[in-house]
């Protein structure tokens, strides 16, 4: 059964019984302890939840210690349904659903503050739907609106045949909130002694904070020396002012067009080491320093928030934190609990396979199913390994080779269904059209800029831009490769939600194993110690689950690495 509910300040709430299709076959019932009423109804039986968010509406019932199996996300819903409808930059949330369903325009939503773990501008090609906070209007208004545009969802994402199975990916991304949730309120293991103990050993002590100022700790302090005087320098080199640095290096005979680390690591002087060395431990520093510890671990826990297909191809970001950015050098400070343990697992090289399960390309197919699939394709086509790599790369981002080139087109010749699978994508996108995950998750429709630059004018005497192929070009190696990636996203959205179920039957409520982070094709799993043999077997089941509904009947294997380690830094 479906049940739709909104939340009501205070703990209390308002409930509707609904029938498969989205109606009331009910009359709505005010609760004054949602908490209760939710967790009762759970243990009443097979419920799918059915609610504005579970960004916002979960939290509070986790709080209260309430955990539900299933639901539907009205906001992820609306934000796949715009984006196939081709209207991705539009607001997801339920009010502006309501609004165009009404044919009303949607509310303003406030900006947000950026965060460096959400998508960029190279990641992002529409703008992320805001997650708005709860609209101002009665309960029973919003809980109205909640049933009609619940109602509308579940029509439309069984209304276009070309994208059949975007329920699927729908309730795929409803498990994700639940369990994105789920992961904020547990944590990640995080011993803030350790992290400091890591960044003393590579900056030093903690600089005392100073009036007006950035600290800066010892180390880099004696690099900034030690850089200066190997250019030659007369004053200490300011090494984060970009054009001062540019200046410094000119001055000791380095032209280079950037400070850009791919650029200075082509340069052969004594200066470079102590440069990039610089640049790696200030980025540390900055990013993940002693004031990150103060802001993000609190008993002994970090609880970023995370953002369910807030990036376009559908992987997950976060805000706050830089959960999704977590150095290795700092995996060391993510150690379980006395008595529980972590069970890491990845999926090895998934793109590749996943390139190999779209195409339906046997011999690819056969080289996938080894452990080693760039050995294995470099087996197939004669070439070095790295060459290989750098040619199914190439192949899947729209790259030309390189060095790799003798080796791109051997793999076209001999994997030719899956280089056409990907060489499809891309027309597709140079012509200005859509591509579409397994699932139907659809990539945004080309920009009226785009339209403009590349479109041919009616005027025959008028030539057309001299940017056009270039713009074309760019979109093509994006649409080639969000076919590839955004299809992996699919596969670890049913995985994860996959794994959610399974774990909710191992150990018992005080025992019970939790998720703790997702990264694009790796979760983490803190569970008792003793259980840990049970949580391995149910990730390879899920893995097994969403492959089978992904891909079905597959020749292409999705093998999970799986350890069982104390520290995140101990797992390969």
């Amino acid at each position: 059964m479906r049940v739709a509910v909104v939340p009501v300040p205070g703990g209390a709430g308002l409930l509707c019984l609904l029938g498969e299709d989205g109606s009331p076959v009910g009359p709505r019932t005010a609760v004054t302890d949602l908490p209760s009423a939710v967790a009762e109804r759970e243990r009443s039986g097979d419920v799918r939840w059915v609610w504005p968010s579970a960004a916002l509406v979960y939290p509070g019932l986790l709080r209260a210690g309430v955990r539900v199996a299933r639901c539907h996300d009205a906001e992820l819903s609306e934000a796949l349904l715009l984006g196939r409808d081709g209207r991705p930059g539009e607001v997801a949330s339920l009010s502006a659903a309501a609004a165009r369903l009404a044919g009303r325009p949607p509310p303003a939503v406030p900006s947000r503050p950026p965060d460096r773990d959400a998508p960029g501008p190279a990641q992002l090609l529409f703008d992320e739907p805001e997650l708005a906070g709860p609209p101002a209007q009665s309960p029973d208004d919003t809980l109205s609106d909640l049933i009609a545009v619940h109602a509308s969802q579940l029509t439309r994402l069984g209304a276009d045949p070309a994208t059949p199975r975007l329920a699927t990916l729908a309730a795929a991304e409803s498990a994700g909130g639940l369990a994105g949730a789920e992961m904020t309120a547990a944590g990640l293991p995080w011993r803030a002694d350790v992290h400091d103990e890591l960044l003393t050993q590579l900056l030093g002590p903690r600089p005392p904070a100073m009036a007006g100022l950035p600290p800066r700790p010892a180390r880099l302090s004696e690099l900034v020396t030690e850089i200066s005087a190997a250019l030659g320098a007369i004053r200490p080199v300011n090494i984060d002012s970009p054009a001062q640095l540019l200046r410094a290096l000119a001055n000791a005979g380095i032209r280079v067009p950037s400070t850009r680390v791919s650029v200075l690591r082509a340069v052969d002087h004594p200066a470079i080491p102590l440069l990039l060395k610089y640049k790696e431990l200030a980025r540390l520093h900055t990013a993940n320093g002693w004031s990150w510890i103060d802001s993000w671990v609190s008993g002994g826990r970090f609880r970023p928030e995370y953002i369910v297909g807030g990036v376009v191809s559908g992987r997950w970001a976060t805000r706050g934190g830089g959960a999704l950015q977590i150095p290795k050098v700092l995996r060391q400070a993510v150690i379980a609990d006395p008595g529980w343990t972590l069970v890491v697992a990845d999926a090895a090289q998934l793109e590749p396979r996943v390139l190999g399960a779209l195409a339906g390309d046997r011999a690819f197919a056969q080289a996938a199913a080894s452990g080693d699939v760039y050995a294995a394709v470099a087996t197939a086509i004669g070439a070095e390994r790295d060459k290989a790599k750098v040619a199914l790369l190439s192949a899947m981002y729209g790259g030309t080779g390189g060095d790799g080139g003798k080796s791109l087109a051997l793999l076209r010749r001999r994997f030719p269904q899956a280089s056409a699978f990907v060489e499809a994508a891309a027309r597709a996108g140079e012509e200005g059209r859509v591509v579409r995950s397994v699932l139907g998750r659809t990539c945004p429709p080309p920009s009226a800029a785009w339209l403009s630059v590349t479109s041919e004018s009616l005027d025959p005497e008028q030539e057309r831009d001299p940017g056009a192929g270039q713009a074309a070009r760019a979109r093509g190696r994006f649409t080639r490769n969000f076919v590839v990636q955004a299809s992996a996203a699919d596969w670890a959205a049913v995985l994860l939600a996959a794994l959610r179920t399974r774990l909710a039957g191992v150990g018992d409520g005080q025992q019970r194993p939790e998720l703790v982070f997702f990264q694009h094709d790796e979760v983490i799993v803190h569970c008792p110690a003793g259980l840990a043999p049970d949580v391995v077997a149910a990730v390879q089941e899920a893995a097994a689950t969403a492959t089978a509904l992904v891909f079905g009947a597959t020749p292409v294997s999705f093998p999970l690495s799986v350890e069982v380690v104390d520290c995140y830094g101990d797992a390969k």
